[in-house]
């Protein structure tokens, strides 16, 4: 079976969610382009940055380990920008320990 490229930009919620300390995050890129992913606190802070690249397009997963952080609720934000078009979504994962 041949896996082709994304038909859409995406960003899938993490799972698992509520998680402790591990999580993953899969996102889909129709275009090669630049790619931020960036992690926020409840107060819209910055906390990390989980992607600053250029990256082809393609099926991807961050493992991301916050074992670092407090519990509570995070938002997650992916920026991509290729081929004249700019994706941007946000989810909320919520840290348990």
């Amino acid at each position: 079976m041949e896996v082709g490229l994304p038909a859409a930009y995406s960003l899938s919620q993490n799972y698992p969610n509520p998680f402790n300390p591990s999580t993953n995050i899969d996102f889909e890129l129709t275009h090669d382009g630049k790619v931020n992913i960036l992690l926020y606190d409840i107060s819209g802070r910055e906390i990390d940055v989980l992607v600053n690249e250029i990256m082809p397009a393609g099926f991807y997963t961050v493992k991301y380990n916050a074992s670092g952080l407090s519990s509570g609720i995070y938002f997650y934000s992916i920026n991509a920008k290729g081929d004249n078009q700019n994706f941007i979504k946000t989810k909320r994962m919520v840290l348990v320990k």
